[in-house]
């Protein structure tokens, strides 16, 4: 009876301390960031995009702070970066989410996913230009072919259409998408004085502020909206942004870099099948063609990268 008590413990120490929680917490945070596009997609029918955003991170800057008051209660932020953390803030709230929030109310929830799949690609072509990091060959091949994939997800039918709402929805969610990308640059020198949770924390609260003023421009378009926007702006607010980010910087402390990276792919399909199934949404041969190339291309530069420590940091 000892030894079968001492194995169960055995077998709890390694849940709790070894990897699996971390990939749960994974697993949980890519479905959590999936099914934000059909959450965003309903919302901003009735919430405009810089309102919808301020909402949800009043709620979610509010769960984080208090978090991180519990957590690190004797750590503060040092004059000398409140510049660098406002500006990351900036790209990292303001900017990326205004531009994803007006540009899914323009275009399809499953194409604004297809798209966001372009992220690491991103982070690694701004890497190379500001910080001339050197890659190898076939990263630069992998590169390339994403920008063709996410050139079919975009175009839908390989024309460039600025006269068309969803192409114009699509470029917006390729302009969240540079703006992360340079939000990550941003953080770049901030990521060994701080825990991820603190800059999480302030960086939304400084995003937050920015969003006040801008929500302004928008007052005419305000009005009551129903319980089914509230709800999913509070899904947004506390399980995506909250929760999500929580649950994210756990599985960072936990898993290689790589394997986070290959989970977030998984957002991209999670997004792609909620908008199929709750709203009905279409994507045509290209776009899946597109996405097919993204996930192919991305894989390649992070099964390439895992022996190029500086390039893969930045995924």
């Amino acid at each position: 009876m000892q030894i079968y008590l001492e194995k169960i413990k055995n077998n709890m120490d390694f849940l709790l301390n070894g990897k699996v929680l971390a990939n749960l917490a994974m697993l949980v945070t890519v479905s959590l960031w999936g099914m934000s596009f059909i959450s965003i997609k309903t919302a901003v029918s009735e919430v405009p995009p810089i309102t919808l955003a301020l909402l949800r991170f009043m709620i979610a800057s509010t769960i984080l702070f208090l978090i991180t008051k519990k957590k690190e209660p004797a750590v503060r932020l040092q004059r000398c970066d409140w510049g660098k953390m406002t500006i990351a803030g900036f790209f990292g709230i303001t900017l990326y989410f205004y531009l994803e929030n007006t540009g899914i109310s323009l275009t399809t929830a499953s194409s604004a996913a297809l798209i966001t799949a372009i992220l690491p690609i991103l982070s690694i072509a701004l890497d190379v230009l500001v910080f001339k990091t050197r890659i190898p060959l076939s990263q630069s091949i992998g590169i390339i072919g994403a920008m063709f994939g996410a050139y079919l997800a975009i175009t839908a039918n390989g024309q460039l259409d600025f006269s068309s709402q969803t192409f114009i929805g699509n470029l917006c969610i390729v302009g969240a998408m540079f703006s992360w990308s340079l939000y990550t640059l941003l953080n770049k020198s901030l990521n060994g004085k701080y825990s991820g949770l603190f800059l999480t924390t302030y960086q939304t609260l400084f995003g937050t502020l920015f969003l006040i003023p801008l929500s302004l421009l928008e007052y005419h378009q305000w009005h009551l909206f129903s319980w089914n926007a509230l709800g999913n702006i509070l899904y947004l607010g506390v399980c995506c942004s909250a929760l999500g980010y929580f649950l994210y910087i756990y599985a960072l402390s936990k898993l290689d870099v790589i394997i986070t990276t290959l989970y977030l792919n998984l957002m991209s399909i999670i997004g792609v099948l909620s908008g199929h199934l709750f709203l009905a949404e279409t994507i045509v041969s290209a776009q899946i063609v597109g996405g097919a190339v993204i996930l192919i291309s991305i894989i390649m530069v992070n099964c390439t990268g895992s022996t190029n420590k500086k390039v893969t940091k930045t995924l």
